[in-house]
């Protein structure tokens, strides 16, 4: 009797310890929070504005320490808004940042063009700076896959290249429009397209207030930037550096839009090529002479 009791009390299953349990997901969620508020974290790109650089569906990882740390460090802007900053610095040219709107706590993604006292103009989509047109030449047009998967899903419809839509020698649709290379003052340099005449090709002068930088997108004819006002959701003027969140290093993956439950299409919507890709722009040595 007593041995049949021993195996009887072992058979019964331990009690879970809700608290516990409880205590350590919070923990864990507290060092992913953590982690993606002060080192790195997951960004999508969801529509045209720094296209042919990022496409619709890219992936990318920010990083939040380049610039120090501030209220728009920390993910989905839990702390309130403010001015200071941890261990500061300035980004350079050329860099691609994640301002946070100045009236919505919404991030958007664009390029560093101008720095803290420069005084950037814009004439017919030419970037001038500092009383100098910066380096612009016209390139070949990039060629960017025609996918109708992703064609006005998310802000700026793609349908806007249907002007320069082309078959290329593989037999598919691709979408080739105008392409410039700019190469900034410390020899950043990068692709821009720009095929439509339209307000934001002039702008300016303006000079950038201390501690803020002035962004723009590489398609520039479908960026909300520092060009365009707040109210009309662009970024108003110099972005201050407290609003800035990081910087984006590189791409995970990217998707063509064609993925559905279907665990066939996991892979066959991956974008072959973007893996890994840097975002930090190649300099071109003694590009400042220009």
């Amino acid at each position: 009797m007593a041995s049949t009791k021993t195996t009887s009390a072992q058979a019964q299953p331990e009690k879970i310890n809700w608290i516990a349990e409880i205590r350590g997901l919070a923990l864990m969620l507290l060092a992913v929070l953590a982690f993606h508020s002060l080192v790195a974290k997951p960004f999508y790109i969801p529509s045209t504005s720094m296209m042919p650089t990022l496409w619709v569906g890219d992936r990318l990882v920010v990083s939040k320490y380049p610039y120090g740390w501030s209220w728009a460090s920390a993910s989905f802007h839990l702390l309130p808004r403010g001015s200071w900053r941890v261990w500061p610095k300035t980004p350079e040219y050329g860099d691609i940042v994640i301002p946070v709107h100045p009236l919505r706590d919404e991030d958007y993604i664009k390029r560093v063009v101008a720095l803290p006292g420069d005084t950037i103009e814009v004439r017919g989509g030419q970037i001038i700076l500092n009383g100098k047109p910066i380096k612009r030449e016209v390139v070949p047009p990039v060629r960017l896959p025609f996918e109708p998967d992703l064609i006005c899903r998310d802000g700026p419809c793609l349908a806007s290249f249907e002007a320069y839509r082309e078959t290329g020698p593989d037999g598919r649709d691709y979408f080739a429009p105008p392409t410039w290379r700019e190469t900034l003052p410390n020899g950043a340099t990068y692709l821009t397209i720009d095929f439509i005449d339209q307000p934001l090709d002039d702008f300016g002068p303006y000079t950038v207030p201390k501690d803020s930088v002035f962004v723009m997108g590489d398609n520039r004819d479908q960026s909300a930037d520092s060009r365009a006002p707040a109210e009309e959701n662009g970024l108003g003027g110099g972005v201050p550096m407290a609003n800035i969140g990081g910087r984006a290093e590189f791409i995970t993956f990217s998707l063509d839009g064609s993925t559905t439950w279907n665990p066939a299409t996991w892979l066959s919507s991956l974008r072959p090529g973007r893996a890994w890709t840097s975002l930090r722009p190649p300099l071109v040595e003694g590009a400042a002479k220009h």
